[in-house]
């Protein structure tokens, strides 16, 4: 009887073995909204900030083409921006979009205007000619090809990390290469937020669709975390984390909250002392409709911070650990300092409990 149970025993460790070694979880990757904060003079007059999506299996074999990534990458973030010599959408690396970087180790810990413009204009004649010689760089009222790298010496970023499949990857890598990369921007109804929608709906169907409350129809930033928020917590299996990357000290004040339309018209005074001396029901209007149906609570009290020291849980699978041969992702020993301390008074992430308790 005794080598009869020992026999069971052993057949039973290989079965949960074998489970573990096979089972689908382990082709489990992950993709992140990146909520990004307005900031300077166009983002007090539209301060619905920037979004942008992030895929840890999906890689930029150029600007504007998609392929599976090679071991040691860190996946890219497509974006959304007007002025791209045409283009629909851009396909940047994790930490060159981050920082004008190509190995985190060269991340500054604190950066001035030349020191932006030096990492930018390097990175830019490195892998960006591709997409024009006449690209313009963006100025005060356009935006250009300097919004597509170091967004962290701009602004406050937010990622709401969700799990995909390689299957729903793959698919998407093909779709999107297939289809007409040719911008037809429109601020109110085809921004940056619309195209996230787009790729959303690709990975959850019927799942994001225009408001008209709060945001009068148009899709904001802040709509699309709400609702990606809204539907993780009918699916657990989205296993939502959410990560916040800090602004880059030196180059740019603090970057501000975002806001959704009716928040941005009825709080602002830009646009709120105009609204209110043509019409001044119509600011009150607005401000209940944004009293009742546009706080959302989108951030827990202390979200986990991602830095250069540990931007590897962002890009690491959700199930694995850090990848030690991952050269680009090694963090300089300054910068982790500084990270470190930064990190020291923010308690851990608890994802969308947290989230929960300050709906209700």
């Amino acid at each position: 009887m005794h080598t009869t149970r020992k026999v069971r025993i052993s057949a039973f460790s290989f079965i949960v073995l074998a489970f573990l070694i096979f089972s689908p979880a382990r082709c489990k990757a992950q993709g992140a909204l990146l909520m990004e904060e307005p900031y300077g003079f166009f983002g007090s007059v539209n301060p619905t900030g920037h979004i942008a999506i992030y895929f840890q299996r999906i890689c930029a074999e150029t600007p504007v083409k998609l392929r599976r990534c090679q071991p040691g990458e860190s996946g890219a973030v497509l974006a959304r921006y007007q002025g791209m010599e045409g283009y629909d959408w851009i396909a940047i690396p994790l930490v060159p979009y981050l920082y004008s970087v190509e190995n985190i180790s060269e991340v500054p810990a604190h950066v001035d205007r030349e020191t932006v413009k030096r990492l930018r204009n390097r990175y830019h004649e490195a892998h960006l000619l591709s997409l024009g010689e006449d690209l313009r760089p963006g100025n005060f009222l356009h935006g250009g090809w300097t919004e597509l790298i170091g967004a962290s010496y701009e602004r406050r970023i937010y990622a709401f990390r969700f799990e995909t499949s390689e299957e729903q990857d793959d698919e998407f890598i093909a779709q999107i290469n297939d289809s007409r990369n040719r911008s037809n921007f429109y601020l109110l109804f085809n921004n940056c937020s619309d195209f996230a929608r787009l790729i959303l709906n690709e990975y959850f169907p019927r799942t994001f669709r225009r408001s008209i409350f709060p945001d009068a129809g148009m899709t904001t930033p802040k709509q699309i975390v709400y609702k990606l928020e809204r539907f993780a917590h009918k699916h657990p299996e989205t296993q939502l984390t959410i990560y916040e990357i800090p602004q880059i000290p030196g180059y740019r004040r603090h970057s501000h909250s975002n806001k959704s339309i009716a928040e941005s018209l009825s709080t602002s005074a830009v646009w709120a002392v105009p609204i209110a001396i043509v019409n001044p029901y119509l600011v009150g209007g607005l401000f209940v409709d944004y009293l009742v149906r546009g706080r959302h609570h989108l951030i827990p009290p202390h979200p986990e911070l991602l830095g250069p020291g540990n931007m590897w849980e962002l890009t690491a699978s959700a199930r694995t650990e850090q990848n030690p041969d991952s050269a680009n992702l090694q963090a300089p020993s300054a910068v982790a300092k500084d990270f470190a301390e930064a990190k020291e008074g923010a308690a851990a992430n608890t994802g969308l409990r947290k989230v929960k308790e300050a709906h209700e």
